[in-house]
């Protein structure tokens, strides 16, 4: 039991730079609280006391708001990062070296009996409020991005975001795909996009503005006055803004 608390502290530091001391680590991180009593309740579970696992597991859920079934398999050096929301259900099966980040529900999307929790290899990392849903496979060694809404099979190393979750190419795994905190580097912000939309057609009607200033110009019309005030805005500007 100590041994393993060791293992856990160690992970800690392996994946929080905050983490300054072993102390600190013990008393004020609730993701290793909730790994702490989540051992002691499966123990109780697989010993036919599940009303007192279920009760101390209950508990465990309101001191650390992290809700893990005493039924769920876990392996060593599991490391939840913030803890809050994080909900694992009966028939989850997870690997070693495994992280979580806040807001994750493995969960299921069956109310029959048997297996029906997703199983997650070695090392996998899953995003601040990723959902992973239904008695499927994770493979070693892959990611989950943030908010990521998952209900089919990841292969191993892969990078999975979006919503419904897709298995991101290596392009977009190099420009930031994966994300554990929030949303993603691939400007799939319908707001964002229509800014830009609306940036490039008024970039597009100023230098039609400005050939016919020019041709007026030929002509021998002063045009001062309304290049002055088309000067006044510059989409640039704007642009640099959105950015």
């Amino acid at each position: 039991m100590f041994q393993n608390v060791k293992e856990d502290i160690a992970s800690v530091f392996d994946r929080d730079p905050a983490a300054r001391s072993a102390f600190e680590v013990l008393t004020c991180y609730p993701g290793l609280h909730a790994r702490v009593i989540h051992r002691m309740t499966n123990k109780l579970w697989h010993a036919n006391l599940k009303w007192l696992a279920r009760f101390i597991s209950h508990i465990g859920r309101w001191f650390t708001g992290v809700e893990i079934h005493p039924g769920a398999t876990i392996g060593r050096r599991f490391f939840i990062d913030h803890g809050m929301g994080v909900v694992i259900g009966e028939t989850a099966e997870i690997g070693d070296d495994v992280t979580l980040y806040h807001g994750v529900t493995l969960g299921g999307t069956s109310w029959k009996e048997g297996k029906r929790h997703p199983t997650l290899g070695n090392g996998v990392v899953v995003g601040a409020g990723a959902k992973i849903l239904g008695p499927i496979m994770i493979g070693d060694g892959a990611k989950i991005g943030s908010n990521a809404v998952v209900v089919k099979d990841v292969p191993a190393g892969a990078t999975a975001a979006g919503i419904p979750a897709r298995i991101l190419d290596e392009e977009k795994k190099s420009t930031g795909g994966f994300n554990a905190y929030g949303i993603g580097n691939d400007r799939n912000d319908p707001v964002n996009k229509a800014l830009h939309g609306l940036i490039g057609h008024s970039m597009t009607v100023d230098q039609r503005i400005e050939f016919i200033l020019e041709q007026l110009e030929k002509m021998g019309v002063r045009v001062d006055e309304e290049r002055a005030t088309a000067d006044k805005f510059d989409p640039n500007h704007l642009n640099k803004i959105v950015d």
